[in-house]
C-alpha cells in the first residue's frame, strides 16, 4: 500500500467517524433538552465536524440534532439563521449561536448554565 493510499484511507475513516452522531446524544428537536446545550448539524458539513470533534474532547453534556433527519429542527435553524440552514447552530439555555467556536460555546455555558464548566 502506498503512503498516499494510506493517508486517503485515514482521512476517509476520520470523515466517517466525525459524521456519525455520538451515541446517547443523538435526538430529535422535540426530544432535545432546550434548557441545556443542543448542537444542530448535518452530515458532510466540515464546520459541524470540527465543532463536534472539539466538543467531544470536553466534559460538556449536550444533545445533537441532525437537521437533515428532522424537519422541525431544520425549520428552527432557518428561524435563527436568517432563513438559511446554517450549521452548526448551537443553543445554550434556548439562546442560539450560528457557527460558534468551541470557546464561544463553553463561554455561553459558563455564563448561562454553570459557572463551574
Amino acid at each position: 500500500m502506498s503512503p498516499t493510499t494510506f493517508v486517503l484511507i485515514i482521512v476517509f475513516v476520520v470523515l466517517v467517524i466525525t459524521n456519525l452522531p455520538r451515541r446517547g446524544r443523538a435526538t430529535s428537536y422535540q426530544d432535545a433538552d432546550h434548557q441545556g446545550v443542543v448542537v444542530y448539524w448535518r452530515p458532510g458539513c466540515m464546520y459541524c465536524m470540527r465543532l463536534r470533534t472539539r466538543l467531544r474532547l470536553t466534559r460538556l453534556r449536550y444533545s445533537e440534532v441532525n437537521i437533515w433527519g428532522d424537519p422541525e429542527a431544520a425549520a428552527f435553524v432557518r428561524s435563527v439563521a436568517d432563513g438559511n440552514e446554517t450549521v452548526p447552530t448551537v443553543t445554550v439555555a434556548g439562546k442560539a449561536m450560528v457557527n460558534p467556536s468551541k470557546s464561544q460555546v463553553l463561554e455561553a455555558v459558563r455564563t448561562r448554565l454553570d459557572p463551574q464548566v
